[in-house]
Order: structure tokens, then C-alpha cells, then sequence
């Protein structure tokens, strides 16, 4: 295929360097990965700064990139991404009406697949699964917008002996989509608009095409059957190839990753049932022999949407496929129904009449189509590649994690190896439309920066007063906490059991408690607290029963009519149930005071209280490494600061004459097949220095993407961090308003970011008209879910990986993958412990504060060195880890004894979500201005 010039009259489009080589040529030397940067930042502008920004005219969604960041070592990292060459040719788009809406993909898939053996399909298109086809040429309709077609499907989707079901598709135009508006994107030169957005999408699916004809597959992934692992509960886990055609400066990018499906087992029901509701004997799958109702509803959601094959019950019948729409609550004994002649049997007389052998098991609840056919568990089978879109228990999320995590060596191999799942070289339908991939560009090397990190600052006390983190980690070895608050009133209760938890016990854990604190600064003013005991086998009403027993007699003992500052709550292992009624008691407003103990005839004593979970298991015996990460997450929920940034670092956020207000936001949903209702969170920075964090939470409809009480939540921080600074910091009234809004979002994808910017900046900007403030307002997302991994050329050379053979902390990309026009940046901040480390992706949506890339991006690695509960950089800026934890502490806020299912399963009506939200207890206002989520 010829080069064709760009319309800049330079290089060839595709060109790589000063060169000018061919489109698709220039192959690299096998020495390496060839350096990519994108074709307009190769060049150089004023001061040798890279210079692929896109023209003044070209509109974007969100800000516009300013320029590149230069400060940092310069180094080069390799990344899973190769480089794809854009089709010169039209391409032709049309919707693919099923008379059926109902079929899933894979048999509309099927159905087009044979469609496309008609003469006027050839050579074959690009098609969805659900309504869009993309041809290499125009389909002669002679003279038609459109056809319509008959298909029969084949295959054993209908029963013996009839004959196939025949559908109906209506093809008709749409549009004709000129790729060259998606190079012209890439070049800088043309806005993101229907046209781009299209022939984008219709690349990927060209891609799509054939693994989607011969694997499991969801949205951008493909799943092959040699890497499978059982992990109970009816899950099985298997290794994937993730794809996407990413657009990038100057070029289009295939990104190609490991990704982990979760699938049903597939083998026969019964012994899938058996493993979901931990049972050996098939008798115990039966309501009458004892099934408890809600592991009955359990299975029942488990098994829903499941494809089995189904053996009937005449012999010599060939097996059908179905899908379980419900079960019985009854056996195939007892389940009755008529037959055509009138008469009426039960299910396991008519299978042993037409078998000639009766069921093993008649009595254990059956399977359910939608159609209404019952069918007994022992004639069916689940069928392989099934994924299941469920809620992932605990312990296989632990499984799941394990099985995904690869060191960055062994990961880039097993991404190479991809390529020969994915086939490009011998698709059809990649060499149909003209698409090409080079492979031989994998993994690219790309540009990247060192950014060093700041000094942290510890206590007054300490022997060393400031630590210089390494790899993005430090230690507390002889440092005092920046700001500690003292315990003067404190009990310590126990849920494990006396026996396992004896006297001896109880006092080694209170004084290594004690000498802990101590050691980084937390004053425990009493030393030999009250020690309450209980069990937690009566749910919420015995859980805080025993927590206001133990309230009682501390507030007796120090004959005060203050409650506690804090209890320390032992948990025995498995005690999920009994942390969260600890923490529904401790956290929440409730109706009943927490504590209300009459002191008095007048005093009433009405608090929230910090509570400190530990499990017994990990407790006693606990090294001082254990101690001081308790230390570090009980200071900050007392209200003290563990470590602040040097202000030479963080010029920036600690400005006396610009205070800066620094938000988290984030909304977690349900998990897939629920609709359960969504949680927002929102935490903001109240003192001068960016470092203490105060949170609100509200529950919110399912799946809604914008923070539906963000006004009043926001309002609410902004007037707590002007009070803060007042009457804490001491600042005078006038000084006190914030000059700099900087708001972090996670939980945001791209398809939504116009949404999220127009909906939630204007909202911000109402918040501050209504609250007399001006603040300059800079709104990001952080992005954790994209698939680009960086990883470092030569891992054995100094300073090129840390410990784990990752990329050091610091690592920053702003060129080479990012957007063609928009001001996004990947930060790597953290180093890497197993696996291989994924970077945070951020994306500017707003800024009145103009930032260069340079001081954004250094500020936002400064933030991921000041969260509390580690001596670790983390992932991502503390006040988006905070709104996350915070989100994930929603729940907590229901009675656990309040009859609201927030399993995360099942349906909510939405004349019941009234009941959701009536039933969400707000924090204490106690634990407003504190880190309770700690």
C-alpha cells in the first residue's frame, strides 16, 4: 500500500522519526523496540520542548493540553501497546436489525456470520453483536436504503427433530465513515465529533471479529480455555487478552493486556449447586430436608441466566441448550403438570416413564426456563465459557487477585503471546478493511520522567525529624507523628472468645497498645482501661449492648460525664457481621444515643466514639510493625496528622496568601446484575497544609453517574475548612476564604467526562457563588482501570527498576500514549510490591488555575505521599483513596438489624428505594470533621 503525504506537505502518514518512511515501513532494528512519541511531538519547538499540541481551532472536550513536562531524569520506558495504521478507504456503516431483539450476542453473531455468505456480503464486514455493521464496500441493495433477509440458524439452539428457526434482518445504510477524520484527530487537527468517534469504534470491532467467533468474550476481551483455575463457590477463573485501538499524538495505538474473567463452572448442575451452597450430600438441595430459604434465593440468583445442557427424557434424544430463568421450590416429585391429553403428572413420574429410569433424586429443588419447563438438576449440565457477571465473594476475590498478578517480565511475555490469540495477521477482516497492525512494534518505547520525591515531615520529639522516601516507601524508625491527640478515656472490648483470648492475653495486647503509642507520640492517659467482654452471636442489639456496657463503666470509672475517646475493639477471625455493627454504632447518628448514660437526674450523655478494630489472630504476639500501622490509622482518626509535606515541596497547596481547598470525590455502584443503589463520597482538606480530610456520604439512585448531593455535601466541607481555618488555624474571618478549589473525581470513564464537567463544575461554581467565595477551580479525573502498564527496558540496570522489578515511583508519561488534544498524564507513585503496578491515568477537565504540566503533575505526586494509614506512597492522590474507602464504609450506615438488604444482589423496586434512602443514617456529627474512615 503506497505512503500517502500528509497534508502538511511532510513526512508520509505513519512516518516514524525525521526519516519519512513509508506507511507501515521503517521496521525496527531487532536490537529493540523503536522510540515513540508521537508524530508531532518528535519535532521540537522554542527551548526543545516537545511540540505535538494540537491547533488553536480544534475544539476539546476537556482542557486543552498547555504543553509537556520537562522536569524529572529523563528516561525511556517500554509499554504494552504497538502501532496500528489507519484505512484509507471508506467505510461503510449500517444498522443489522434481528426480527428477535431478545437473542444474546454470540447468536447474533452466529446469524450475521451466516448472512454474510450471501454474494453481496463479500468480502465479509465488521459486526457488534447487537445492531451495527461496518462493510468494506457498499452493498448493492440495487438501488434500495435497504434489505430485508431470512436466515436460518443452525446448531442445537432449537430442539430435535424440528426444523431450524428462521430470522428475519433488516440491513439498512446508515452513514459512510471516512477514516481520515480519525487521522486528522490524531494529528491534532480535528475535534473528537460523531465522525472520529465512529470510524474508531468500527475499527475496534473490525479487530473484534474473528477471537470473538472462537472465544468467551465481554466488551474489549477474549478468554481461552488453557489457563483455568476453580476457586469454589460454582466460580471458575481464566486467563484473557484485553484490546482496544487507542487514538494517541500523532498515531493510532493497539494497547493489548492480561486481563482475569470470572466464569461459572462449567460440569454437571448438581455438583455446581452443591459447591455454591458449601454442601456434599445432594439431599441438602431440598426446602423440605432443611434448605434455608435465603441459600435457596442465593442459588436461585446464582444460577439465573446460567446455559445448560439439558438431556430429556426420551432416550436417544440429542441434548438440548437452555437457559435457567428461575427455580422450583419444589421436587420433580412434587412438582405437577398436564399433559397434552389431559391427564396430569409429576415430573419424575414422566421422566422415568419416557427413560425407563426413575431420578435419583426427585426430590431436590429443579431448574426453570422461562417457558415454563421444569427440568430436574441431574439431567442438566452448565456449559463451559460462561461468564458470570456476580457478585464476587471475599475469599475469591483473593483468588482472583493471585491468579492476575504477574511480574512486569513475565506479564510483557504473556502479553506477546497474545498476539497469536488474537490472530491480526490471519483475520479476514483486518486485511478487509485495510487495517494494519504492527507487530513488530511491540512493546514501544516511549519517553518518560523521574519527578523526585518530597521530604516528609514528622513530630516534634522525634530523632529524625524528616524522612526522604525510597522507592516510594520509608520507615518510622525513631519519628514522632507530625500532630498526635491524647487518649484520656479508653476501653478495650472483646469479641473473641475468653478461652482463646485469656487474662494474660488482654494484658500484653493493652500494654503493647500502650508502649506503641507512646513511641510515635500518642499520649494514653490511662493506662490500665476498663476490658469488656461479649459475643456478637446476637447481632446489632448484643454488639452495642456490650460496646454501652463498656461506655457505661469508663464513664463511672473516671466519674466524668464524657464518654470514651476510643475503644479498641478485639474481633475474632471470620467477624465480618460483628465489625460492621461496630462500626454502624461507633460512626452514625443513631436514634438512641450511643451513649446515654444518666449520670445525674439532668445529664444525659449523648457522643460518637472512635472505634479501633483488631483481630485477635493478628493482635496477639503483634510486632512493633503491626503496632505502629494501628498507631498511624487511630491518630488520624482522633484528629491528628501523621507526617505533612516539607513546604518547599509543596509550594503550591501550602501558599498562605492562596489557600487551597483539595477535594476527593467518588461514587461506587453495585456489582454487575444489581440494582442496588450507588454510594457517593465526597472528602476535602481542611488545613492549611492539604494533609487532614474530612468526609460526607450519601446513598444515591443505582448507576447514576453524577454525584446527585454534591451541592450540599461540598457546601458543607467548604464551611467546615473555613471554620477550620478560623477558629483552629486562627486566621482572621477575611483570610480564611480558600483561593484554589482543586477537586480530584474518580469512578469517571471517558464516555461520561463531558457529562461529569458540565453537570458537577457548574455545581461547584454554584457552591461558591452561595458561599461568597471566588475560588480558582481545577476539576481532574483520576483513572485506575486502563490497561496501559509501563515497564522498565532493562530491569537489571541501576535505577531503571526498583525491588520489584517495576518502574520506580515517580515515573511520569505525558507523551507517546496520551490524548492527541487534551491535557492528560500518567503517574506512576507508588512502587511496585507483586505483580506488575498500574499508573494512575489523570485527565484535566477544568483548570482556572493554568497549570503547566509541570507543577499539575508534580502536585498531584506530592498528594500521593500523604496518606495516613501508610509509610508508603499510594496509587493515587489520598483524597481520591479517602472518597473510595469512604464509599466502601457505606454500607455501614444501615442498622444491620434493620431488615435493608445491602448484599449488593437481587432487585431493588423502585417504590422501595424511598426505604434505601430513609434508612441510610447519616456520620455523627463527631465524626464529621475527623478521619472516622481511617
Amino acid at each position: 500500500m503506497p505512503p500517502r503525504p500528509s497534508q502538511a506537505g511532510g513526512t508520509a502518514r505513519g512516518g516514524r522519526g525525521g526519516g519519512g518512511a513509508a506507511r507501515g515501513g521503517g521496521r525496527p532494528s531487532r536490537a529493540g523496540p523503536p522510540s515513540l512519541i508521537g508524530r508531532g511531538a518528535q519535532m521540537t519547538g522554542a527551548g526543545g520542548q516537545p511540540s505535538g499540541l494540537p491547533a488553536e481551532h480544534v475544539k476539546t472536550v476537556g482542557v486543552r493540553r498547555p504543553d509537556f513536562g520537562t522536569v524529572g531524569t529523563k528516561v525511556e520506558v517500554h509499554t504494552n501497546a504497538c502501532e496500528a495504521v489507519i484505512p484509507q478507504h471508506i467505510i461503510y456503516h449500517y444498522d443489522a436489525i434481528v426480527s428477535e431483539k431478545t437473542l444474546p450476542p454470540r447468536l447474533t453473531i452466529q446469524l450475521i456470520k451466516q448472512l454474510q455468505l450471501q454474494p453481496e456480503f463479500h468480502p465479509a464486514g465488521a459486526y457488534d453483536g447487537k445492531k451495527n455493521l461496518f462493510m468494506p464496500h457498499l452493498i448493492d441493495f440495487g438501488g434500495a436504503n435497504s434489505r430485508d433477509y431470512n436466515i436460518a440458524m443452525n446448531g442445537n439452539s432449537q430442539p430435535r427433530g424440528r426444523p431450524p428457526r428462521v430470522f428475519k434482518i433488516k440491513i439498512t445504510k446508515v452513514a459512510e465513515v471516512n477514516p481520515e477524520m480519525l487521522q486528522r484527530f490524531v494529528e491534532g487537527r480535528q475535534a473528537m465529533d460523531e465522525s472520529v468517534q465512529t470510524a474508531l469504534t468500527a475499527l475496534n470491532i473490525v479487530i473484534r471479529m474473528l477471537p470473538m467467533q472462537t472465544h468467551a468474550f465481554n466488551a474489549r476481551s477474549f478468554f481461552t480455555d488453557t489457563e483455568i483455575k476453580n476457586v469454589g463457590h460454582g466460580f471458575q477463573l481464566r486467563r484473557g487478552y484485553f484490546q482496544s485501538l487507542r487514538p494517541a499524538i500523532g498515531h493510532l495505538l493497539l494497547n493489548i493486556d492480561l486481563t482475569t474473567g470470572m466464569f461459572f463452572r462449567s460440569g454437571p448442575l448438581i455438583e455446581v449447586a452443591l459447591e455454591v451452597v458449601n454442601h456434599r450430600d445432594p439431599g441438602a438441595l431440598s426446602l423440605a430436608r432443611g434448605l434455608p430459604d435465603r441459600v435457596f434465593r442465593e442459588l436461585e440468583r446464582f444460577l439465573k441466566g446460567v446455559r445448560v445442557s439439558v438431556q430429556p427424557a426420551a432416550r436417544g434424544s440429542t441434548a438440548n441448550v437452555v437457559t435457567i430463568s428461575s427455580l422450583t421450590r419444589e421436587g420433580a416429585r412434587g412438582h405437577v403438570f398436564n399433559l397434552q391429553d389431559g391427564t396430569s403428572t409429576d415430573v419424575a413420574s414422566y421422566f422415568r416413564r419416557l427413560s425407563g429410569q426413575a431420578l435419583g433424586f426427585p426430590d431436590i429443588i429443579c431448574a426453570k426456563t422461562a417457558r415454563g419447563a421444569v427440568l430436574p438438576f441431574e439431567r442438566c449440565t452448565i456449559l463451559p465459557g460462561q461468564l458470570a457477571r456476580k457478585q464476587i465473594p471475599p475469599d475469591v476475590t483473593r483468588e482472583m487477585v493471585g491468579f492476575s498478578t504477574k511480574r512486569p517480565a513475565e506479564r510483557l511475555a504473556s502479553i506477546r503471546n497474545g498476539f497469536q490469540v488474537l490472530a491480526y495477521g490471519q483475520s479476514e477482516y483486518v486485511r478487509n478493511f485495510g487495517l494494519a497492525i504492527n507487530e513488530n512494534t511491540f512493546p514501544m518505547s516511549i519517553k518518560a520522567r523521574q519527578l523526585s520525591p518530597p521530604q516528609l515531615l514528622y513530630g516534634t520529639g522525634s530523632k529524625v525529624e524528616s524522612a526522604t522516601p525510597h522507592d516510594g516507601a520509608w520507615n518510622m524508625i525513631d519519628k514522632k507523628l507530625y500532630k498526635t491527640e491524647t487518649v484520656n478515656r479508653w476501653a478495650m472490648v472483646v469479641f473473641e472468645n475468653p478461652n482463646r483470648f485469656r487474662k494474660d492475653t488482654e494484658s500484653s495486647v493493652v500494654q503493647s497498645f500502650i508502649r506503641n503509642c507512646k513511641s510515635v507520640g500518642i499520649h494514653i492517659a490511662e493506662r490500665d482501661p476498663i476490658v469488656e467482654y461479649g459475643s456478637g452471636q446476637g447481632g446489632f442489639p448484643q454488639v452495642s449492648e456490650t460496646l454501652r456496657r463498656a461506655g457505661a463503666k469508663c464513664v463511672r470509672k473516671n466519674n466524668s460525664e464524657k464518654g470514651p475517646d476510643m475503644l479498641l475493639v478485639i474481633l475474632p477471625d471470620g467477624g465480618n457481621d460483628i465489625y460492621r455493627s461496630v462500626k454502624h454504632f461507633g460512626d452514625v447518628a443513631v436514634i438512641t444515643p450511643l451513649f446515654s448514660f444518666v449520670i445525674s437526674s439532668e445529664s444525659i450523655i449523648q457522643q460518637g466514639v472512635v472505634t479501633q478494630c483488631l483481630k485477635a489472630s493478628k493482635c496477639t504476639r503483634a510486632k512493633d510493625q503491626y503496632w505502629a500501622n494501628v498507631c498511624l490509622k487511630l491518630n488520624a482518626k482522633l484528629g491528628g496528622i501523621n507526617v505533612v509535606p516539607d513546604a518547599d515541596a509543596s509550594k503550591f497547596l501550602s501558599d498562605p496568601e492562596n489557600l487551597t481547598i483539595v477535594m476527593g470525590a467518588d461514587v461506587m455502584h453495585p456489582a454487575p446484575g444489581s440494582d442496588a443503589p450507588s454510594y457517593s463520597a465526597l472528602v476535602g482538606s481542611v488545613d492549611s497544609r492539604c494533609v487532614k480530610y474530612i468526609p460526607r456520604t450519601a446513598v444515591q439512585t443505582s448507576r447514576q453517574e453524577i454525584i446527585a448531593d454534591l451541592e450540599s455535601m461540598s457546601k458543607g466541607i467548604i464551611r467546615d475548612f473555613m471554620g477550620y481555618q478560623q477558629f483552629i488555624e486562627m486566621k482572621a474571618k477575611q483570610s480564611c476564604k480558600p483561593k484554589r478549589l482543586l477537586f480530584f473525581r474518580d469512578g469517571v470513564s471517558e464516555g461520561h467526562f463531558r457529562e461529569v464537567m458540565a453537570q458537577e463544575v457548574d455545581i461547584l461554581k454554584k457552591v461558591c457563588r452561595d458561599l461568597e467565595i471566588a475560588p480558582k477551580i481545577t476539576f481532574i479525573v483520576v483513572g485506575k482501570r486502563h490497561h496501559y502498564r509501563f515497564f522498565p527496558p532493562k530491569p537489571e540496570a541501576r535505577g531503571q527498576a526498583d525491588r520489584s522489578g517495576n518502574c520506580p515511583a515517580g515515573t511520569v508519561v505525558d507523551t507517546g500514549i496520551t490524548h492527541p488534544l487534551e491535557f492528560d498524564f500518567y503517574i506512576q507513585s507508588h512502587g511496585g510490591l507483586l505483580g506488575t503496578s498500574r499508573s494512575a491515568h489523570y485527565s484535566v477537565l477544568h483548570d482556572d488555575n493554568k497549570f503547566t504540566s509541570n507543577a499539575l503533575q508534580h502536585l498531584c505526586y506530592i498528594l500521593c505521599y500523604i496518606y495516613a494509614r501508610a509509610t508508603r506512597s499510594v496509587s493515587i492522590p489520598a483524597p481520591v483513596y479517602y472518597a473510595d474507602i469512604v464509599c466502601s464504609r457505606a454500607k455501614n450506615h444501615y442498622n444491620p438489624s434493620g431488615g435493608v438488604d445491602v448484599s449488593d444482589v437481587g432487585t431493588v423496586a423502585s417504590e422501595n428505594f424511598q426505604s434505601y434512602i430513609d434508612a441510610f443514617k447519616p456520620l455523627h456529627n463527631l465524626h464529621t470533621t475527623k478521619m472516622y474512615f481511617m
